[in-house]
């Protein structure tokens, strides 16, 4: 019988408890090595310079010489080992390259983040087939082209980790960007799909879905236009996204702490696809 128990003291908080220490082992990337396709401006920077403060060295590459060279300098200040090496998804001659000299300089490629992308906004019905053959090719084959090449060496290696990224049109239309969308929800098929193929070689493969963040390339229509306060208003926090605001969730899908998160598509929109009716 407990009827005489002081419940109480049973259940009482110590005044003065002991620290709790969580520990987040696996979460560190030191030793790993990291490539990020497209790593040079906006979101695939912000992910270099994140993966590289959690304790990896990256390459950060893309077509630009002299935006490689920058993120270079900047990866190095942080302590971190680079290289300086330009591709093009376009060319698969390029990526080859790419991997080769990673390979030739730090043994292996643990990490690989395709953040390579073009948008163009255009009425469907006017919609050429040009361009939307450009913007598959570099969106979607242009993806396929990079996971190919390198994953088939973290398949030999027996170990990686692969991160596309995807989009809000991923999952929601946005008006007059079709054959972006198309190319969008297609990269999150593919992220299955290689998923579930590559996973038992002890590769994992998932892509994270950005919401709305301002970078270089978009600040003018966000703040200025009757697109960019709808996109505010549709997102509850009120606010749009910092690109640094991605590392974190580049971090977690690229460290062992996620060895058994595969095929997922992280979204990380401030809300906005939880939003209905904002007021």
């Amino acid at each position: 019988m407990l009827k005489n128990r002081n419940w109480y003291n049973l259940y009482k908080v110590d005044a003065k408890p002991k620290t709790l220490r969580m520990s987040f082992s696996g979460l560190e990337l030191d030793g790993k090595t990291a490539v990020i396709i497209g790593g040079t401006s906006g979101i695939g920077r912000a992910v270099a310079l994140g993966l590289a403060e959690a304790g990896a060295n990256v390459v950060g590459s893309s077509r630009r010489p002299e935006e490689v060279e920058k993120t270079a300098a900047e990866i190095e200040s942080k302590g971190r080992k680079t290289l300086r090496i330009t591709s093009d998804v376009l060319d698969k001659n390029s990526l080859e390259e790419l991997l080769s000299g990673c390979i030739e300089a730090f043994g292996r490629v643990d990490i690989l983040v395709n953040s390579a992308g073009v948008t163009k906004r255009t009425p469907t019905l006017d919609l050429q087939e040009e361009e939307w053959n450009w913007i598959i090719e570099t969106n979607l084959t242009g993806t396929l082209r990079a996971c190919q090449v390198f994953g088939g060496q973290m398949i030999k290696q027996r170990y990686g980790r692969i991160i596309n990224i995807a989009s809000l049109s991923t999952f929601v239309a946005l008006y007059e960007v079709a054959a972006y969308a198309a190319s969008k929800a297609a990269v999150a098929s593919l992220t299955k799909s290689l998923a579930i193929e590559w996973s038992q070689h002890g590769v994992n493969v998932n892509a994270i879905a950005p919401g709305v963040f301002k970078t270089a390339l978009n600040t003018q229509l966000l703040e200025s236009t009757e697109r960019g306060k709808e996109f505010l208003l549709r997102t509850p926090m009120r606010r749009f996204g910092k690109v640094e605001e991605l590392a974190g969730a580049a971090v977690f899908l690229a460290s062992d702490a996620a060895s058994f998160v595969n095929g997922e598509i992280l979204v990380v929109d401030g809300g906005f696809l939880a939003s209905g009716v904002n007021q």
